[in-house]
């Protein structure tokens, strides 16, 4: 019998508040880059690369802890490594990133909707309702990515607010993903 959700994520799903975190933290920064255009700009591969590099911490935190009780940890792993190479590549090079901001968005941006789309995959063969919902904001989240890495000169006049709409989708996607997590954890435990 596959494994499914219920049966791999026992353990990791108590940790929901993690995605929660995560989500608030996306929408914040997406907010701000929406309310600061100029200025964020130039600071925005300053924030970017502290966002993903504490981004990428919090995820291999979570993978590790959850190592004994998810079959999928490596996976949590690998794209909390993923953001940690990318955050400490952007902290590094803070005018290269400038540069190229538009490429190393693009990129995170479509990592992340990846994962997001295989959640909700998981998430309809555990038969969750809301399932859909997860599907349409890791889309949004790829199509987001695409505009980015596919008219760099464009993205860069206009990385500010594709930048922001991406991280507030990529936060709304993360809070859906963290209550879906509890009421799974609910359903596993009983309480």
């Amino acid at each position: 019998m596959p494994t499914t959700i219920l049966s791999s994520m026992e353990s990791a799903v108590k940790n929901w508040w993690i995605s929660l975190l995560l989500g608030i933290l996306y929408i914040i920064v997406g907010i701000w880059v929406f309310q600061t255009p100029l200025v964020s700009y130039v600071s925005l591969s300053f924030i970017f690369s502290a966002f993903i590099f504490v981004s990428g911490i919090s995820q291999i935190v979570f993978a590790i802890s959850n190592r004994k009780k998810i079959h999928s940890w490596g996976w949590y792993l690998a794209g909390g490594m993923v953001d940690l190479v990318v955050g400490m590549l952007l902290i590094l090079n803070p005018l290269m990133t400038m540069a190229i901001l538009p490429f190393y968005v693009g990129f995170w941006l479509l990592f992340q909707s990846m994962m997001a789309i295989g959640f909700s995959f998981q998430f309809r063969t555990a038969n969750v309702p809301s399932w859909g919902w997860l599907l349409f904001l890791g889309i949004m989240t790829l199509l987001f990515s695409f505009l980015l890495l596919s008219n760099p000169v464009f993205a860069g006049l206009s990385i500010v607010y594709m930048t922001a709409m991406a991280m507030i989708t990529a936060g709304v996607f993360r809070i859906v993903l963290a209550f879906e997590l509890k009421i799974l954890h609910k359903r596993i435990t009983g309480i």
